[in-house]
């Protein structure tokens, strides 16, 4: 299938289908005329990327894992290396998480703490 009718199935833009065939998440064939084709399966593989980009994952990871995915869902099956890979990928979410906690929190620090000394009314850029 050509890149519309792939974009068309699975409501993922041509550029963002391009994007992921550059960070090889997909293959395509090339045409003589240059047209990129696609194979059946590649619908099923789009909506894997789309999951495991909605559950966090960079596509670095992504690109190790595909191999293990299956189904739309995905399910995986699951070795050693995937186990350690996914269970990085959450500490490193973890991580992220404690750090705009402890921002946020410093953050509403400075509001409570100087709220006595904050403008009746937000300024604005003009004067």
């Amino acid at each position: 299938m050509l890149i519309g009718e792939l974009s068309r199935r699975t409501q993922v833009s041509p550029r963002l289908l391009r994007y992921y065939e550059a960070q090889g998440l997909l293959e395509a064939r090339r045409a003589p005329n240059g047209y990129r084709h696609y194979d059946e399966e590649t619908v099923v593989t789009v909506r894997q990327v789309r999951a495991l980009l909605r559950a966090g994952l960079p596509t670095e990871a992504i690109r190790s894992v595909l191999p293990c995915a299956r189904g739309e869902r995905p399910e995986f099956e699951w070795c050693a290396e995937l186990w350690d890979l996914l269970n990085g990928e959450l500490a490193a979410m973890d991580e992220q998480i404690g750090t705009l906690q402890r921002s946020r929190s410093t953050l509403a620090g400075y509001l409570t703490r100087d709220r006595a000394q904050a403008p009746a009314t937000p300024r604005t850029g003009g004067g």
